[in-house]
């Protein structure tokens, strides 16, 4: 864990002196696209407008779910947060690129979301490697106003039943994770952040299940770990607010950055010294 002083939400002065990435820090934040308002004012959906994890695969098909921007929570407590994000001027690759590379530095990942975002570091302690697919990264944020210690791994879109040839074909990006309480043996969710060109730029459909039938002790993913899941998810049942609250920080963070990302994408990106 980090030290705790070195824990802060912010920039420091002395940060803002010196550090190479000042200039796209930028703590004013931009207000909800309406599509998310919208979402926020309905509230919790129909659980069958929001399909589970084992749909994954359909993010291939063209067009849309029935529900891009909305929460529910499903018979087995578990909640799903579904988030579109447009970004003109913003390529998948960038993407791709940005989730390597944000996690060497706390300094890095406060640009994502000036807000909320505290803290980031890999796991395996190596910065600035190109990819992060095996990889976990140690992150510490606010949600709403509860602040995490969250453990992301990040695995590869197969793992989720996605064709990766395919996505290379369409020159799409899915970045798919594991997500957990940073100490603890338990994942409670996956997330996928889905990328496809559109005119003018590229598009975000973002997918978060949390709870429920997606816990399991990590590395057991059989009936036993299953039984042990559902156990555990009785003891911690989310909300409807965290709901919502997770749906407004990622319209948050990913509008924020991706107004950014080009600029720093030609700064720092792989044709750049880092």
């Amino acid at each position: 864990m980090p030290h705790p002083a070195s824990v802060h939400l912010g920039y420091t002065a002395h940060e803002r002196a010196t550090s190479p990435y000042a200039r796209f820090y930028k703590p004013d934040m931009a207000p909800l696209p309406a599509h998310v308002r919208e979402a926020v004012a309905v509230g919790l959906q129909t659980v069958d407008l929001l399909p589970p994890v084992e749909s994954a695969p359909d993010l291939h098909t063209p067009g849309y779910w029935p529900v891009e921007n909305g929460v529910t929570i499903s018979p087995d407590g578990a909640l799903r947060v579904f988030v579109r994000t447009d970004m003109p001027g913003v390529t998948p690759a960038m993407w791709d690129w940005w989730f390597a590379w944000h996690g060497s530095q706390a300094q890095r990942y406060k640009l994502w979301h000036p807000r909320a975002h505290m803290h980031s570091a890999w796991a395996d302690g190596r910065s600035d490697l190109n990819h992060y697919v095996g990889r976990t990264s140690h992150v510490v944020e606010y949600v709403g106003n509860q602040r995490l210690n969250l453990a992301i791994r990040f695995v590869s879109p197969a793992s989720l039943g996605l064709d990766e040839a395919r996505l290379k074909r369409d020159g799409e990006v899915a970045i798919c994770a594991r997500g957990s309480m940073a100490g603890t043996p338990l994942e409670t969710g996956w997330l996928i952040h889905h990328l496809r060109p559109v005119a003018g730029g590229s598009e975000m459909r973002s997918r978060f299940w949390l709870a429920g039938a997606n816990i399991r002790p990590r590395g057991m993913p059989g009936a036993a770990g299953a039984l042990i899941g559902r156990v555990a998810a009785t003891f911690a049942p989310l909300t409807d607010n965290m709901a919502v609250e997770l749906l407004v920080h990622c319209a948050q963070e990913m509008n924020h950055l991706a107004a950014i990302l080009p600029a720093l994408y030609a700064t720092f990106g792989p044709e750049h010294k880092k």
